[in-house]
């Protein structure tokens, strides 16, 4: 077996080569958009959002910015305010795009203009005032590209973007180290372009290679023009502070200078004082030649040269780990289970020879007594449960048949509840089909941050249609277990996993709808998929159920099954169930703790960001595969050597192990890395946690469930041909 295991460590070398090319093969998008000179650019608004919080916002609801107009621009066929049509993926992840009322023209710089004088209340400014210190960026959108905070690095040799900018900022004041907040109401706003590939370029086209925003706030002390524009909107003394005082004459008596600020719980908050807020932008366009158009995204990958060295690390770990596994799998299989069954060979020579020997006894001999068999005869025998007793051991030597051989009868024998470990095989089937097609298309750069939603979108049409899949897994083996009523076995597949998950979805959009969040999916998006789920779904399992069921049926057993089952012994602490399931799921947990720290920062930390490495995710995730069924493997291995039967939710628990150890640092990562704040937000952070890892979990335990069947059926089928 050692060449089968070098052919495999060389198999992932050639992968991860490939992939890692492929990560860089990039398709930036359906096609390019050019702009000729003097063309109006559509500039549109979507959401805020925080990393201190799981709730996002559409702009537009926002109390204190400036509300659409309603009135239509050109360059846009929507009125502003008015929202565009959204995909599926778009809506989950709680956009909201709509036309703003900021004018850009292509090549026309604008040293200001006046938006509006937003009027706010005290209520108003104790949003704006929350929102301010959870850190909340807003998002806009020109030309497929969000509006971009830009950096450099420390030793200014790079340039780089953070997608958003933030909505103000807090200051503490020296001394009385009270904070105060601050609203960013100037916007300026630069446009990178470039010559248009192609015709267009010739033509005079301009194509759109960067968006920055860059904030200020400015106060209405600061002098102002006729428009309402700042007259130097570079030297501002006072920037535009989120608070009103008190209008009581107690408090100007008391407090006659401004610098203290009485706690809300203080304030009359109905007293009906407003604060006028002034907000404006500039814009000016710059032409930029370093940024092609096809890498024009590359900038919002921050860190990405150091952060692939660390992906590299992240493989060498996992192939290490995988290495000595597949070693240990490669003992396993030739030279402790060929050694099994060469015993099982002369064990069974031997006894074929003794029931020779008792056929030619002379007459007057002992007959056998009820209940003996010969050992020769075993595996033909083993459904005969009359002829299932010992043979006494002054005609056979059983010391020579030990651990998983003697199992022959019992290790097919069908587990309690397999009723639901078909739906749930079946699901993980599904959910494996989805993350290998998501890995693919993404490797390729089919799926890209230029396809908003596109992730989403796609993964939830291929769930959708690996229900073919889910079907057919789930109908052989219910049939393997001996089920007979297909069609309710269809119905609880089409059902279990996805009606749990949907119903957890629906309970939770509960809490966010009360929060007035767009995190919160519309009820028409609700109808959508319950009937993508009812209609498509479902249909496709019930043909993939009756195509396995009915057409192509059961697995075949090498060996027969007992009709009563034999006594189990007592087993060793590590190969009982919790304790192996946890030792086994900490070895795959570690093959993916490198990559994972890049995923999380991205979900929880940077939710403007873009996992854009999906090349070494699929090399991580063959390793994990690879890991995983070695594991697997290992474990059932010892634990049918312990003279123990009851394998089957054995294996799917043993190889979906890993999911406890990655929602055991979801919570770690919770109370270290993060500083979410709220009730909901937190109840948001776990309850996804728990849906990620129960899907991570119900896909990892079908490979391992999976594994574990070809290798019972593989070692048992050896000791049958003999």
């Amino acid at each position: 077996m050692a060449p089968t295991f070098h052919l495999r460590i060389g198999d992932i070398l050639l992968l991860l080569a490939a992939f890692s090319y492929a990560d860089a093969f990039y398709i930036p998008g359906w096609s390019i958009r050019s702009y000729k000179e003097g063309e109006a650019i559509p500039l549109l608004v979507n959401k805020v959002y925080s990393d201190n919080t799981q709730l996002q916002y559409a702009y537009y609801d926002l109390p204190y910015v400036c509300p659409p107009t309603g009135t239509r621009h050109s360059g846009s066929s929507l009125l502003s305010g008015q929202t565009i049509s959204l995909n599926l993926g778009e809506v989950l992840r709680g956009d909201r795009i709509t036309q703003s009322d900021i004018e850009l023209v292509m090549g026309e710089d604008q040293e200001c203009k006046f938006l509006c004088s937003q009027t706010v209340n005290r209520q108003d400014l104790k949003r704006a005032k929350v929102m301010v210190k959870d850190g909340y960026v807003a998002e806009w959108i020109v030309d497929n590209l969000p509006g971009a905070t830009s950096f450099v690095t420390v030793d200014k040799s790079r340039k780089y973007y953070a997608a958003g900018f933030k909505m103000g900022y807090k200051d503490v004041e020296l001394g009385s180290g009270k904070g105060r907040y601050y609203i960013n109401n100037h916007f300026t706003i630069v446009i990178r372009h470039r010559k248009a590939p192609g015709k267009d370029g010739d033509r005079g086209g301009r194509v759109i290679v960067g968006f920055e925003v860059y904030t200020k706030s400015i106060g209405p002390e600061a002098k102002r023009l006729e428009n309402g524009c700042p007259a130097d909107s570079n030297n501002i003394d006072s920037p535009m502070e989120l608070y009103l005082a008190p209008n009581s004459t107690d408090f100007a008596v008391q407090y006659p200078h401004s610098s203290y600020h009485p706690p809300e719980s203080e304030q009359d908050v109905d007293d009906g004082a407003t604060l006028e807020i002034p907000y404006s932008y500039s814009v000016y366009f710059r032409e930029d030649d370093r940024i092609e158009w096809s890498h024009r995204w590359d900038l919002y990958f921050v860190n990405q040269e150091e952060g692939s060295r660390i992906h590299w690390l992240a493989i060498i770990n996992s192939l290490i780990i995988s290495g000595l596994l597949s070693a240990i799998v490669a003992v396993i299989l030739a030279r402790t289970v060929r050694t099994d069954i060469k015993s099982y060979r002369d064990a069974s020579e031997e006894g074929k020879s003794r029931m020779n020997k008792r056929r030619t006894r002379p007459a007057g001999s002992r007959t056998p007594r009820s209940g003996e068999k010969s050992l020769g005869g075993l595996l033909e025998q083993i459904g005969d449960t009359e002829n299932d007793a010992d043979i006494s051991s002054d005609d056979e030597p059983l010391e020579d048949i030990t651990g998983w051989k003697l199992l022959h009868g019992d290790v097919f024998r069908s587990p309690a509840f397999g009723y639901l470990l078909a739906p749930l095989v079946g699901s993980g089937m599904q959910l494996l089909f989805m993350a290998v097609g998501l890995l693919f298309l993404s490797s390729l750069g089919l799926l890209n941050p230029s396809w908003r939603g596109g992730f989403v979108s796609v993964g939830i049409g291929l769930f959708v249609f690996a229900g073919v899949f889910s079907g057919y897994f789930s109908s052989r083996v219910y049939k393997t277990f001996g089920g007979v009523s297909w069609r309710k076995n269809t119905i609880v597949t089409g059902l279990l996993f996805p009606g749990l998950l949907f119903a957890m979805v629906f309970a939770l959009n509960l809490f966010v709808w009360t929060q007035a969040s767009s995190t919160a999916l519309p009820f028409g998006t609700l109808i959508a998929i319950i009937l993508l789920w009812l209609f498509i779904q479902l249909p496709l399992v019930y043909v993939g159920s009756w195509y396995g069921f009915m057409k192509v049926g059961p697995w075949e057993h090498p060996t027969k099954t007992t009709t009563l089952p034999r006594q189990l012994p007592s087993q060793a602490w590590y190969i009982r169930g919790p304790q192996s399931v946890l030792i086994a799921g900490l070895i795959p947990f570690a093959v993916i703790f490198i990559e994972l720290i890049f995923v999380f920062q991205s979900l929880w930390q940077d939710k403007s960001g873009y996992y854009y490495v999906f090349g070494f995710l699929s090399v991580v995730s063959v390793i994990l595969i690879l890991t995983i069924a070695e594991i697997t493997i290992v474990i059932i291995y010892i634990k049918l050597c312990s003279e123990d039967y009851n394998w089957w939710w054995h294996s799917f628990f043993v190889g979906g192990g890993s999911s406890l150890w990655v929602f055991f640092y979801c919570i770690w990562y919770y109370f270290t890395r993060l500083h979410i704040e709220g009730f909901v937000s937190g109840l948001l952070f776990f309850a996804y946690s728990a849906i990620g890892c129960a899907m991570y979990g119900l896909l990892t335990g079908t490979v391992g469930f999976l594994t574990a069947y070809a290798f019972v059926r593989r070692i048992y089928s050896a000791i049958k041909a003999d």
